[in-house]
């Protein structure tokens, strides 16, 4: 009796393993799949914002457009171009809604002779980094101190969310669609810390609504960086390192490496002796605009808890223990696709 109970166990037992093992081999399957679909989806998402894509150097091509067509000239931008109406104004530019053979383009036009320098290392910078994370050049006219890119008009990632609270795109307003904000945005310091141009910073970043400023939203939601006036080389190999202005900068935004260092000692501020920086005060930013960009959303305190470590890292006084905009990257990613497998874990347990 007891043999045969013996036998009748280790039956059950050797069929058992066999239907473990199946599970957990189905299980890293499906979390596989899941893993390469949201890499694809990503991916596609991508291409579907980088219109251009495809097209030769100094070519350009919208998303209604088949064709690339070369950079406009000043020939074409005067006979051909029609400004509708003012939409945004700086120190640097006067930014025009404006009309090319029925596509809309903002037309940015110099405000002032005394930041053509500035105005020419934007256009400068726009030559030099074309590509998915930064906004498309339609043409410029150096006569005439005139650029053209292409326009998106949801306009400023400061507007987010009242954009999201517009009923028409309420469906938007999930923390998935805000973690993959954020994931652009790391991206593009990526880009930009990596870009085809050297290394650069983001100088015009001195506060959260100037930061956020400095990038569009795709009608698609995803990001691109729009203005590139203020982005200075760096490269700590060489021993370049860069200085964001000639004044004090103030307040708990900047990074600690940006604030005068002799402040609490009564000496006057003097840019010959403030020390130089690289590109890890951009580091100590993203924790600020990833919380902005999060919002409140069902979700997104699970999505604060997943990075507090590596906003953590990013918020060390020391900017040689922060992390790089890669590895701020690669948590962002692993945190989005468990989150998605977990969600869809809990739909298949309903």
């Amino acid at each position: 009796m007891q043999s045969t109970m013996s036998r009748t166990s280790s039956n059950t037992i050797s069929r058992s393993v066999p239907v473990v093992v199946v599970c957990l081999a189905a299980l890293l399957l499906s979390n596989a799949l899941i893993y390469l679909y949201l890499s694809s989806v990503y991916q596609a998402d991508r291409q579907l914002i980088s219109s251009h894509e495809g097209c030769t150097p100094r070519h350009f091509k919208m998303v209604t457009m088949k064709n690339c067509t070369p950079w406009l000239q000043c020939a074409q931008i005067n006979a051909e171009v029609r400004k509708l109406k003012l939409i945004g104004q700086g120190a640097v530019k006067k930014v025009y809604l404006a009309e090319w053979k029925g596509q809309k383009v903002a037309l940015s036009k110099l405000s002032s002779l005394d930041y053509l320098d500035d105005f020419l290392h934007g256009l400068s910078m726009l030559e030099a980094l074309q590509g998915p994370w930064v906004v498309q050049l339609v043409g410029y006219c150096l006569e005439d101190n005139i650029l053209l890119t292409e326009h998106h008009p949801l306009g400023s990632l400061i507007n987010l969310d009242s954009v999201l609270a517009q009923e028409h795109h309420q469906q938007h307003n999930t923390w998935q669609v805000r973690l993959r904000l954020a994931m652009d945005y790391v991206s593009i310091l990526h880009y930009l810390h990596n870009s085809p141009a050297g290394g650069r910073v983001m100088c015009d970043s001195n506060s959260l609504e100037k930061t956020l400023s400095q990038f569009l939203l795709t009608s698609d939601f995803h990001l691109v960086v729009n203005d590139v006036d203020a982005l200075p080389e760096v490269d700590p190999s060489r021993g370049l390192l860069v200085k964001c202005g000639h004044r004090e900068l103030t307040g708990n935004f900047i990074a600690p490496e940006q604030l005068w260092p002799f402040r609490n000692e009564g000496m006057p501020f003097s840019d010959d002796l403030m020390p130089a920086y690289d590109e890890r005060t951009d580091i100590w930013k993203i924790p600020d605009l990833t919380w902005f960009l999060m919002g409140r959303v069902p979700g997104g305190d699970l999505v604060h808890f997943h990075v507090f470590q590596i906003h953590e890292k990013c918020k060390k006084e020391d900017p040689n223990l922060r992390p790089s905009a890669l590895d701020v990257l690669k948590v962002y990613r692993s945190v989005y696709s468990s989150m998605v497998r977990d969600n869809a874990g809990f739909k298949d347990m309903l």
